[in-house]
């Protein structure tokens, strides 16, 4: 893969001198040609098979996390939903093809701008009718929020809409309907598209307002057949919702490799950047301490978290395991990726100083881009809370790590036990006012540790260097205590180990064909300064300063 990508003409384009709309344009272009190459079938995405997932963990990905977007929706949500129904309908497996081409987009629909994690309660509905489902958005704030639904990029798109099925004047709960957005030009009959400003920093797409107004569909468009009140609505609305788990997981992967493209950046740039030192002769600016653990930081949690990835999807894979237990490892995953990746990519990009805080340097792309990923397929406090509140009542438990004797699980146990023992002696309602002032502000600290003790775990096993390990081991504990002398103490020796190996690390990060930061080496910055726009004339010195001269006297 790294052959065919990272040499393609559209992935050696400098983003950052394109305009915002000639950028989105080239992310459903990418999107198409990482689709094509990684050539998945329907069975692929169905059983989330190895491709699937190697689709997932291409490490171009954490590059233009709008073409991520795209594929993320388009693939794990959009075909994943329609193939568990096309086995009994040509139609869908017609779609399916189109799709798998990306000859058109697909979309998915599921929250609303007054229900965004509260997506039980969404309000669109789809009424059912002789002849046709009448879809309808009853009010603003239950409009589709922030799905790419315009027409303005010459695709066509199709999306998965989640809707209330009314029968009879009858509420049957939230059901999947496939709904033609718009051609090449313009929407459907019916359907609005108000885009959105751009995020701040980060890869843009036509991010929108999605609503319905009297939208006609064939009976055809419900995705499955039964149109019953289902006996239990929460347990029918998660079936329904089947894929935003494995969603949960998935979009940990471009986090990680961000990790990986800034560990790589951040150290090339620190082995070359020179400074003077006290002594005649420049320095690295890798010869200090505050340069040597930010970047050995980004370096050990890349190694580790790469590692852990596809170690922790076979797991979650693994149909014996109960299904909230396979949710919750997919929250954890998230969950430590993402808290990690923002620490990472901040660090290093400050240490990049100026140099850091430009696009062309991918830092601050990443780092807003990853903050877009922690909100998508549920927000990172959310999901925490609830598995934080779940394991603290005993209704299921995370398997252990196979080393279980190791500090970092060893606090892992003892946190819980602690929680437990103040929720069971001085509150004992998890609905509680007390419960929520007091347990559920550590909801996210302490499922990233799970997280943390796990990746640790896998690091060890797979045999990673000592001094990796070691170093992650350090971040995690930098993370619990603070910045202490004690934790610089202990820090110390372990940062002395790694050191001396850092660029074997970084060559063994394996990521340089796809890093296209310039600062890496002083040939590509040169190289990179020759592209940008240079100026040059004759201005007359005296007449710039003339109109200074005469404003004084």
């Amino acid at each position: 893969m790294a052959g065919i990508l990272c040499d393609h003409p559209l992935f050696k384009m400098n983003v950052e001198l394109l305009s915002w709309d000639q950028r989105v344009v080239l992310a459903y272009k990418r999107a198409k040609l990482l689709l094509n190459t990684h050539d998945l079938t329907a069975s692929d995405v169905l059983h989330c098979s190895p491709k699937f997932w190697a689709l997932q963990a291409d490490p171009i990905m954490a590059t233009d996390i709008a073409c991520y977007t795209i594929l993320a929706a388009h693939v794990g949500l959009t075909i994943g939903t329609i193939a568990k129904f096309a086995e009994s309908r040509d139609d869908l497996k017609s779609l399916i093809e189109k799709l798998l081409r990306l000859d058109i987009v697909g979309v998915y629909l599921l929250s609303e701008r007054g229900h965004g994690l509260d997506a039980f309660n969404i309000e669109t509905t789809a009424t059912l009718t002789e002849h046709h489902f009448i879809l309808n958005t009853p009010r603003e704030e239950a409009a589709k929020w922030m799905p790419a639904t315009t027409p303005l990029y010459g695709v066509r798109k199709v999306a998965v809409v989640m809707a209330r099925l009314i029968v009879s004047g009858s509420d049957r709960g939230v059901r999947p309907f496939i709904v033609p957005i718009c051609d090449t030009r313009q929407m459907c009959s019916g359907i609005t598209s108000t885009r959105l400003p751009p995020r701040t920093g980060s890869s843009p797409l036509d991010f929108s307002i999605t609503s319905f107004n009297n939208v006609r569909l064939p009976h055809s468009a419900l995705l499955g057949a039964d149109l019953g009140l289902p006996e239990d609505p929460l347990k029918a609305w998660w079936d329904e919702m089947w894929r935003i788990p494995l969603g949960t997981a998935a979009v940990a992967a471009p986090l990680i490799q961000g990790v990986r493209h800034a560990a790589y950046i951040g150290g090339q740039y620190s082995l070359h950047r020179m400074i003077m030192g006290k002594g005649p002769a420049p320095v690295s600016i890798l010869t200090f301490r505050t340069q040597q653990r930010p970047v050995l930081q980004a370096i050990a949690c890349a190694m580790v978290l790469h590692n852990w990835f596809p170690r922790c999807i076979k797991d979650l894979m693994n149909d014996s395991l109960d299904h909230r237990v396979r949710h919750g490892l997919a929250v954890i995953l998230k969950t430590s990726a993402s808290r990690l990746s923002q620490l990472c990519i901040r660090e290093v990009a400050e240490r990049c100083g100026a140099q850091g805080t430009f696009e062309h340097n991918c830092l601050i792309r990443m780092e807003a881009d990853g903050r877009g990923v922690i909100i998508a397929e549920g927000d990172v406090l959310v999901l925490c809370i609830r598995l934080f509140t779940e394991l603290l009542l005993d209704r299921y438990t995370i398997p252990s790590p196979r080393h279980a004797n190791t500090i970092l699980w060893e606090n892992v146990l003892q946190n819980f036990k602690e929680c437990k023992r103040v929720l069971h002696d001085n509150i004992g309602d998890h609905r509680s006012d007390s419960f929520n002032r007091l347990l559920l502000p550590l909801a996210e600290s302490s499922i990233a540790a799970i997280g943390h003790a796990l990746a640790y775990s896998a690091a060890i096993d797979a045999g990673l260097p000592q001094p990796v390990i070691d170093m992650f081991e350090s971040v995690v504990q930098r993370i619990n205590h603070g910045p202490t002398l004690e934790q610089c103490a202990r820090e110390d020796p372990v940062i002395n180990r790694a050191l001396p190996q850092i660029e074997e690390y970084l060559s063994q990060l394996d990521i340089e064909p796809y890093v296209s930061a310039p600062i890496v080496t002083d040939k590509h910055w040169k190289d990179y300064v020759g592209l940008l726009p240079t100026y040059y004339g004759n201005a007359n010195r005296e007449d710039v300063l003339e109109p200074l001269i005469s404003a004084r006297l």
